[in-house]
C-alpha cells in the first residue's frame, strides 16, 4: 500500500486540531510518525486518519507491535504491507473493522 505522508501541521489542519492535540495523540501511542521528505520532518501516514483524527482501531494495534518491540518505522511498514492471513494490509483489515484478526496477526510477531 502507497501511502500519503502529512507534517504534522497539516494533519493539524486536516482534522481541524492544534499540532499540540496531533502531538498528544503522538505521545499515547494513537498514532505513529515518521521522518519523511527532503527536510526530513515527523510525517503520519494520512491513510491513518479518520476523519477527525487516528483511527479509532489503530491504538490498540500500535501498543501490541510496540510489544513486539517493533520501531515507529517497523510499525508503518507492518501496517502498510500485504498479509497473508489478512488477505490484504493490516490497515486496510482495521479500516474494515477486523481488529481482531489484525491483532492477532501482530500477536504473533512476538
Amino acid at each position: 500500500m502507497d501511502m500519503t505522508w502529512l507534517p504534522l501541521p497539516d494533519v493539524a489542519e486536516r482534522c481541524l486540531v492544534t499540532v499540540i492535540e496531533v502531538r498528544e495523540w503522538l505521545r499515547e501511542g494513537s498514532v505513529v510518525a515518521v521522518r519523511r521528505g527532503e527536510n526530513n520532518v515527523w510525517c503520519i501516514a494520512e491513510e491513518c486518519l479518520g476523519e477527525d483524527g487516528p483511527l479509532p482501531l489503530l491504538r490498540g494495534t500500535i501498543t501490541v507491535l510496540r510489544d513486539a518491540r517493533l520501531s515507529d518505522e517497523e510499525i508503518v511498514e507492518w501496517l502498510a504491507a500485504d498479509h497473508e492471513l489478512l488477505g490484504m494490509s493490516p490497515l486496510a483489515a482495521l479500516r474494515e473493522g477486523r481488529r481482531a484478526r489484525v491483532r492477532a496477526a501482530a500477536q504473533a510477531l512476538g
